[in-house]
């Protein structure tokens, strides 16, 4: 859940990244969502949640090589906005190697978005983030911990909810990639497993 950072002017998108590379915001993780600054604040289960994505992506990466892995620290320009995906994934075709400082110039082709806890506040955010990402060709998945679910967002089809016993398809992204939402929670799969 994102903070807003005391502001009374709207900001335009060049004042941001001139804000968000100031030394002082260095180690801040800013994201500019429609006109205002949000501060990712530190939530160590989220970070672990979507840590165990990355690993599973990446795993599958270091046998295709096929594009470039990115966690939150790695920002990206998403239709005029800056997001700070939990995890993204850019294709090595669309983009030979991602930007060295501030947010990458070329959305992901997938972002992780790992929603907790969630609020009202938090889902109007969410929404314009999706928005946004849709427009930029962007496919989504929202991680909800606290309901073990994971929300499918694919430009131009409808919304798809995986419960903890569905499985996550790569398609035309990560060809060949499945992901368990149970590898996602394993400790979900300990709590329902039948006892022995």
């Amino acid at each position: 859940m994102a903070a807003a950072v005391e502001r009374v002017q709207p900001m335009t998108a060049e004042e941001f990244d001139r804000f968000a590379l100031a030394d002082e915001n260095s180690e801040r993780i800013l994201e500019f969502i429609d006109g205002e600054i949000f501060e990712v604040p530190s939530n160590p289960y989220a970070s672990k949640v979507s840590m165990r994505v990355g690993i599973l992506i990446g795993v599958y990466l270091l046998k295709q090589p096929i594009g470039h892995l990115t966690g939150e620290a790695g920002g990206y320009r998403v239709s005029g906005d800056r997001y700070a995906p939990d995890v993204a994934f850019v294709r090595r075709e669309k983009q030979d190697e991602v930007a060295m400082e501030g947010h990458n110039p070329v959305p992901p082709d997938l972002a992780v978005e790992v929603e907790f806890p969630t609020s009202i506040r938090s889902q109007r955010r969410l929404e314009k983030k999706l928005a946004r990402y849709a427009a930029d060709g962007t496919t989504v998945w929202v991680v909800y911990p606290e309901t073990r679910e994971v929300e499918v967002h694919a430009p131009n089809q409808p919304a798809q909810i995986v419960g903890i016993d569905g499985t996550l398809n790569g398609g035309d992204i990560l060809p060949g990639f499945t992901l368990a939402v149970t590898d996602i929670f394993p400790e979900a799969a300990d709590l329902t497993a039948p006892d022995a």
